[in-house]
């Protein structure tokens, strides 16, 4: 019935599904903010988790110091302050670093298709995230909760390298998040909306996937029932996300990180079979909460996916990607906190007049250790090729 909007030139078109995608988010975020955050009754002066640590670091103080007769430790002995300042700074660190979307080890299927040189892609996309933030006991932080919304404008583009094909994409995320929970037995609740850390990635498909033009991309695949491409990349996170050094949650995280990328995709007939692998290195952040410093080893992650394409531009996909290691150390001080979280999800897209590609997503994040995000994570994009 909307067919005819296609036929309507790109500009037009784009211009068209981008605000109405762009709406549908703005909507459902003022909703969350107006009308399902005042139903919480959450209290004003508890508003900052970083305040309620605060406190709660005061309250050790009084305890430890000071006697104070409104604490009660029982028969247990006081917890120094280097078991109880640490434990808040890796707080910080899982909330600041593994809060938004689980950017280290982005699922992303069809990351090495191979398209004809001059092509461009520009899209946008949604992501609500909603679970679990599991912290470890002595932080007191109980129930903590997080509702994440994310919109993603990015653009690609595909040119020639030495005869094979490359590209290059740029990602921007705008976020908008709430964290709640407990904090020694406070209700806290804290909100950020700004800009997330952008990503740049440039990747080269080395076997497989020769530069080719409009006409040479259609001789080479006629009647072509199999092909294996592999390619390699570097995706660079760029610290331009909002920060304060006094807030233990941010959506940037003041540091760079360099992503190197190893992958492989096989297709015969309607099938596509991927697997990656890649390594994310980081700087350090010395601006860390409180004056400190941050650094993080290397976070390794690998991941597979499967896809299907049917008639008409459809196609579905299953993935399931594994990710570990990326200990924190404060100060040189390490924290024996690294990562293991498992990820697994659906997609399926359908594409429009040959340059319009719609995709609804879902991904499930559970960690594997004692500490870190059991998330549901909802996508929604549009993209234009041209």
């Amino acid at each position: 019935m909307l067919v005819f909007i296609f036929d309507l030139p790109l500009v037009v078109t784009g211009s068209i599904l981008l605000v109405s995608l762009c709406g549908f988010a703005i909507g459902g975020w003022l909703r969350v903010r107006r009308i399902d955050v005042p139903r919480m009754r959450i209290r004003i002066a508890d508003s900052e988790f970083s305040g309620a640590m605060v406190r709660l670091i005061m309250v050790f103080r009084q305890a430890m110091n000071l006697g104070s007769p409104r604490v009660s430790l029982q028969s247990e002995k006081p917890r120094s302050r280097s078991v109880v300042l640490p434990a808040l700074f890796v707080a910080g660190v899982i909330l600041a670093g593994e809060g938004r979307a689980a950017i280290a080890q982005e699922m992303e299927p069809s990351r090495w298709t191979h398209l004809r040189v001059g092509t461009s892609i520009a899209g946008v996309g949604y992501v609500y995230t909603d679970g679990d933030v599991n912290f470890d006991p002595v932080t007191q932080i109980e129930d903590a909760k997080v509702q994440l919304h994310t919109i993603l404008g990015s653009y690609l583009y595909y040119f020639s390298l030495a005869d094979v094909t490359a590209r290059i994409e740029v990602q921007v995320p705008y976020q908008s998040g709430q964290w709640d929970g407990l904090v020694g037995g406070v209700p806290t609740s804290v909100t950020r909306d700004g800009l997330a850390d952008p990503r740049i990635r440039f990747s080269v498909s080395f076997i497989g996937a020769p530069a080719l033009g409009a006409a040479e991309y259609r001789e080479y695949y006629r009647g072509r029932e199999e092909n294996t491409v592999v390619g390699a990349s570097l995706a660079v996170r760029v610290p331009l996300g909002e920060y304060m050094d006094d807030k233990l949650i941010n959506l940037g995280e003041n540091r760079y990180s360099f992503q190197p990328q190893v992958g492989v995709v096989h297709s015969t007939g309607p099938w596509s079979f991927e697997l990656t692998a890649s390594t994310t290195v980081f700087t350090a952040n010395g601006d860390f909460f409180g004056g400190h410093r941050l650094e993080q080893d290397p976070l390794h992650s690998v991941q597979v996916h499967v896809v299907r394409s049917f008639e008409a531009g459809f196609w579905v996909s299953a993935g399931s990607a594994y990710g570990w290691a990326g200990e924190s150390e404060i100060d040189g001080v390490g924290k024996n906190d690294d990562r293991s979280n498992l990820l697994y999800g659906i997609s399926a897209g359908f594409s429009v007049a040959s340059t319009h590609s719609f995709r609804a997503g879902y991904i499930r994040q559970d960690a594997l250790e004692d500490v870190g995000l059991d998330v549901d994570h909802f996508l929604l994009t549009w993209s234009m090729l041209f």
